[in-house]
């Protein structure tokens, strides 16, 4: 009865507990599933043993019961004949089965309880595999979908930091900007400075007079007499 230890965690197996444990789900009903089946198949051979055990200890049963009865039987034949001495000889005999039938119970018993135990966890693996079969599309998508998501968030998270980095770019070419439009009005202020002192300059030459005019003047004041 090895088997019974071998396997008694099939028997107390829970799927969704199995599942919930695993890093990856997928892979691991693909490899229950793998397990379950080759589990099945060493269970199925051992059940059949203990099935035939059981079959042949109910029949050994059954046979001595007949042989029993038959002893019996005879045993009234003989008292009804008058043959005391065989009935007493069918009597003995038939005392000897039933001892032997008390051990052939108790065989038959265990037999049968141990087919019972083989039979309930065949009957479990078949489900199992029934159940994880009809499951393992439906978990698979599910954790085909859970890794999306992930990437998606990660996708996010990144496209997070690059709005950061973005906003402080902006910031950055804001402050450049604002240095650029200073230079630029540093350079116009001093060119403005520059253009106002040549100006000047230029204005101290242009106070000279005309000379003709000044000569046209002296002509007239000559011929009036304003000298």
């Amino acid at each position: 009865m090895g088997i019974l230890s071998r396997f008694k965690d099939i028997m107390s197996a829970n799927i969704n507990s199995l599942l919930d444990r695993a890093e990856d789900p997928a892979k691991m009903i693909d490899q229950y599933l793998r397990d379950l089946e080759k589990d099945l198949g060493e269970v199925k051979a051992e059940t059949a043993s203990i099935m035939a055990d059981e079959t042949r200890a109910k029949r050994e049963l059954d046979e001595l019961k007949d042989e029993s009865a038959k002893l019996q039987s005879y045993a009234e034949k003989a008292v009804v004949q008058g043959n005391d001495g065989d009935a007493r000889e069918f009597l003995v005999q038939k005392k000897k089965v039933d001892e032997k039938i008390e051990s052939a119970e108790k065989l038959y018993e265990l037999a049968h309880a141990n087919a019972e135990k083989m039979r309930g966890m065949h009957d479990k693996l078949v489900n199992d595999i029934a159940e994880l079969n009809s499951r393992r599309d439906t978990v698979k998508a599910k954790v085909a979908a859970a890794k999306t998501q992930e990437k998606l968030n990660e996708i996010s998270g990144n496209i997070h930091d690059v709005s950061n980095t973005m906003n402080q770019f902006e910031k950055m070419e804001a402050k450049a900007d604002h240095m650029l439009d200073q230079a630029n009005a540093m350079s116009e202020l001093n060119s403005t400075s520059a253009k106002s002192t040549i100006d000047e300059l230029k204005g101290k030459y242009d106070e000279v007079g005309d000379a003709s005019i000044d000569d046209e003047l002296a002509a007239l004041k000559s011929k009036l007499g304003r000298e």
